[in-house]
């Protein structure tokens, strides 16, 4: 096993990227200090944290000596290449791409359109309120969760979790996403396999010690 380095999380208690990372550390039995960037008071955009990341967003992991690494699924990535057990991903060139293709589906395509800079975008230019920014919401995590639904449903390869029995980025990714949509206490109804699916990750210490209402900052 690799010696363990000296990584620093920026974090935040609530973000779904960040939760990402913190199962993944989890699971690979890596340790990171965190680093609270606190969103809600727009920490993000301080000077000294857009040096780390100009497009002021979290998480970024930080490994002494080296630049820092953003984005949630480059960092998963690059925490299965540099702990490769237990894997994140599948052994064969189809099955990588399979979890890989959820894993988007969910962080690239689901994710993005629910976050805090977009809902001040559409607050300021469209004059967007609460009651249309929640039906914003439950508009496109439905959307995400349904098709994912199908997916997981058509598909053999479909197991205990997203891909087979052990947990990979699919699974992450998809935690990730309905953990945002407890916090925000949304109902996506006619999703039992991804509802199975997360029992399996709620029972898993991985994402339970990674669950957002655990971190530092969170409400009581």
């Amino acid at each position: 096993m690799a010696t363990q380095p000296s990584f620093e999380l920026y974090a935040y208690w609530r973000t779904s990227a960040t939760y990402r990372v913190r199962v993944a550390l989890n699971l690979k039995g890596l340790k990171a200090n965190e680093r609270i960037v606190n969103i809600d008071a727009g920490e993000q955009r301080d000077e000294e944290f857009l040096k780390i990341n100009p497009l002021g967003a979290i998480p970024a992991l930080v490994e002494i000596g080296h630049a820092p690494l953003t984005q949630s699924l480059a960092i998963l990535e690059f925490l299965e290449e540099f702990q490769p057990a237990p894997p994140l991903l599948p052994q064969d060139l189809h099955g990588r791409a399979r979890v890989r293709s959820i894993a988007a589906m969910l962080a690239s395509d689901t994710h993005p359109l629910i976050t805090g800079r977009v809902k001040k975008y559409l607050t300021a230019s469209t004059g967007m309120d609460d009651t249309a920014w929640r039906a914003w919401q439950i508009q496109w995590f439905g959307t995400g969760l349904s098709a994912l639904e199908q997916r997981l449903v058509a598909e053999p390869l479909t197991g205990v979790f997203c891909h087979g029995d052990t947990p990979t980025m699919a699974d992450i990714c998809l935690a990730s996403i309905v953990e945002m949509v407890r916090i925000f206490k949304i109902t996506i109804p006619d999703i039992p396999t991804i509802d199975r699916i997360m029992a399996a990750c709620d029972a898993h210490p991985a994402f339970a010690e990674a669950t957002p209402s655990r971190q530092i900052g969170a409400p009581a």
